[in-house]
């Protein structure tokens, strides 16, 4: 068969033990942006592991992807390195403003992951993680004089920053938002699960060499998509050999340059942890909150690949365009287009101005907001069209709109 071509031998039965094996991960955090273009969906080519080191037993793509599926790792913990590079524009300050304002109204909480975590969205950052079943995981975000936490042990779900002393407090009874803070992914494991999530033949995935990751033997699956116009260049995922755990996961756009995205394990144990890891008490003098408002999960992804997700959720009669890794995502904000410049005004304005190019065609004319790998047009008469492709192909698609 050629190194193309798609695996026409997996049957249903198949597909449904790969999607019960994902639904058996741990979740923990990561941004709507970077978690979308994750999910694209891939075909199966089989292919051989080349010869490398460490000197593994030959393995198929297939073969990989069965064992990525049915790896049932309960007990772990270990230290994550995750970098995000969106090549976004420096916010001089903005970004930390809006966040700070998000916690600071209502009954908001800097300890609230929704708020929180959105922090992984650019720069490089350092995570520990621990998990012992379904029922207790923990996820720290180590920063440089201070440390986020989010537990889940039992009903209970806690969010700590240490900066501001706050506490958030959820149970898994809480209209479903205890569960909503910790179904969204940062490990290569969750990262994998997403990119696994569907089978098509947009793709080719194929097993290519080994490596060595935290120490542990590893394949490397390499997917690529087949169709022209996506920003994503291809995922690389190194699994581990013995229990098919992800153990590294690395996205590379299209235009080349460093990874999107590059998380991986610096340390990895598959010994129980100590059950007091998982115990938490607010400190004293804590602020905490209770509860929390629906919607603010920072998933998104179930609607489509694009940022934002909490937009398309507000707005109605969202469409999905095309397949695979060229999906375009697109709805009516039932409204004018972002504005821009002097009419956004201040420091917003030249944010936009800074992201935004002009495009025109046979829809009217519109702005395409860009990044190194999620591009959103929108039409100066409200429509957006957003996806995980390149400029012409959301004119494309606006233009076919018409």
């Amino acid at each position: 068969m050629a190194p193309y071509e798609s695996d026409e031998s997996t049957t249903a039965e198949e597909a449904d033990d790969l999607r019960a094996g994902r639904r058996k991960a741990a979740r923990y955090v990561v941004p709507v942006a970077v978690v979308g273009v994750a999910a694209a969906t891939i075909g199966l080519v089989p292919a051989l592991a080349d010869s490398g080191d460490p000197n593994l037993p030959k393995i198929s793509a297939q073969q990989l992807i069965d064992k990525i599926a049915k790896s049932d790792v309960q007990q772990m913990s270990g230290t994550v390195k995750i970098s995000t590079d969106l090549g976004l524009p420096n916010l001089g300050g903005l970004e930390n403003s809006l966040a700070s304002g998000a916690a600071g109204s209502g009954d908001g909480s800097s300890a609230d992951p929704s708020s929180k975590l959105t922090e992984l969205a650019t720069g490089t950052h350092t995570l520990r993680v621990a998990s012992d079943g379904p029922d207790r995981q923990k996820v720290s975000l180590l920063e440089k004089a201070a440390e986020y936490s989010l537990i889940h042990n039992g009903k209970d779900v806690w969010g700590y920053d240490s900066r501001s002393n706050e506490v958030y407090h959820a149970t898994a009874a809480d209209n479903a938002e205890a569960q909503k803070k910790q179904d969204v992914p940062a490990t290569p494991k969750d990262l994998t699960d997403e990119a696994l999530k569907s089978v098509d033949a947009t793709t080719s995935v194929r097993v290519q060499g080994t490596a060595q990751v935290a120490g542990r033997d590893a394949y490397r699956l390499v997917v690529k998509p087949k169709q022209s116009g996506s920003t994503v260049g291809q995922i690389t995922v190194a699994v581990d050999a013995k229990t098919g755990m992800p153990l590294k996961f690395t996205l590379t756009p299209s235009s080349g340059g460093a990874a999107v995205i590059d998380a991986g394990f610096t340390q990895v144990s598959f010994a129980r942890p100590s059950s007091s890891t998982f115990d938490f008490t607010p400190p004293k003098g804590a602020k905490v909150t209770e509860g929390g408002r629906a919607g603010h999960g920072l998933k998104g992804t179930d609607r489509a690949p694009m940022p934002g997700g909490a937009l398309a959720e507000g707005a109605g009669g969202m469409k999905v365009l095309g397949k695979g890794w060229n999906s375009i995502a697109t709805f009516d904000t039932g409204g004018k287009g972002v504005p821009s410049g002097s009419r956004a005004g201040g420091q917003f304005g030249g944010f936009l101005d800074s992201l935004g190019d002009k495009v025109s065609g046979k829809f009217g004319s519109g702005t395409v907001f860009k990044t190194r790998l999620v591009n959103a047009l929108i039409t100066d008469d409200g429509k957006v069209y957003v996806g995980a492709v390149n400029k012409a192909a959301l004119v494309k698609a606006a233009d076919a709109g018409k």
